[in-house]
């Protein structure tokens, strides 16, 4: 089906929504935020009333009902993702889910299932796919500056937040029930899903978890080995729980290497014999807004391709699942 604008619904208007999410589809072309969704009535209508939606809900069912929403986005903790994706397909309604895309592969098959059944299709807000950082990370590698690629590492560790410290109240983010896992999951999720567009899919991946730091149960320590489908191996380490936070991806090749960082904005440098350069870019002020672009011009005008589906977030899933062990 294609679509004059895409009229969304958000379900799930938390702290992502505010700023990074809710008013790009309120800024792109030929889309319009029409109703959102929040457990809380109050906060739902609250959410409403300062970013002049029309309509709040506090119940999911009613707003992916409603003949007004088009397509539904879904902004809640990965818990619920599956369950929500599931009754959106059923409705006949494109579906748009935050990462990572469940709390297992086993759960992103359901959803996918259940997309391709339905007719609708499924996309997971991997925005780092569309921003002009990262499109020129894979335009250095297209044009053959570094040559043939031979492996990529990764390295993030950060301290550890205050809010993981209280056990009484820890953050979703932590609670494997809920998130899948730990802030691996919640963090590591994006460096392996923009290694996966750069680089093509993992095929192999394996690791150990662990929990050093003991504030909660989930691991807060990382480390993964995996080679592509081309023949590029990587190697990533991640732990949250060290004394200064670093973030850091390098992928060498025969003739040069390029470095990055995942959630920085510091420059995309490219090392080769013939010296150093760099790119800097700005951070967009909504920053799924490329990717919302990207989705909402395949709904109207059909041809443009969304680069982040449920086929390829759901290959992010089954990489973490196969370095933790799950």
């Amino acid at each position: 089906m294609t679509y004059n604008k895409v009229r969304w619904g958000i379900i799930g208007c938390g702290d992502v929504t505010e700023k990074k999410s809710g008013p790009a589809f309120q800024k792109v072309k030929n889309s319009e935020l029409v109703a959102v969704m929040r457990r809380t009535g109050e906060l739902a209508r609250d959410y409403a009333e300062r970013h002049r939606v029309p309509k709040w809900y506090d119940d999911a069912e009613k707003l992916i009902h409603d003949p007004e929403v088009d397509a539904i986005y879904i902004a809640t903790p990965p818990g619920s993702h599956m369950g929500y994706t599931l009754q959106a397909a059923a409705a006949g309604k494109p579906v748009y889910v935050e990462k990572p895309m469940a709390r297992d592969f086993d759960e992103c098959n359901e959803m996918i299932a259940a997309c391709k059944r339905a007719g609708v299709p499924l996309y997971v807000a991997y925005y780092r796919r569309a921003q002009e950082r990262f499109l020129k990370i894979k335009e250095l590698l297209d044009q053959g500056r570094i040559g043939d690629v031979r492996f990529v590492s990764s390295t993030q560790y950060q301290k550890a937040g205050e809010d993981v410290k209280d056990a009484e109240h820890l953050p979703w983010r932590v609670q494997p029930a809920v998130a899948g896992g730990g802030l691996f999951f919640d963090l590591a999720s994006h460096t392996l899903d923009i290694l996966d567009f750069l680089l093509g899919p993992i095929q192999e991946a394996k690791g150990f978890a662990s929990n050093q730091g003991g504030y909660y149960q989930a691991e807060d320590i990382v480390t993964g080995t995996y080679q592509f489908s081309s023949g590029v191996q990587g190697t990533g380490k991640w732990c949250f729980t060290a004394f200064e936070d670093v973030d850091m991806n390098e992928i060498v090749g025969s003739k040069g290497k390029i470095t990055f960082s995942t959630f920085g904005d510091d420059p995309v440098t490219l090392t080769t014999n013939e010296g150093i350069e760099q790119w800097s870019f700005e951070r967009p002020l909504h920053v799924h807004q490329p990717l919302v672009e990207t989705i909402v011009k395949e709904l109207t005008e059909g041809g443009v391709r969304c680069p982040s589906t449920g086929d390829s977030g759901s290959r992010t899933n089954w990489v973490m699942d196969a370095i933790v062990g799950k």
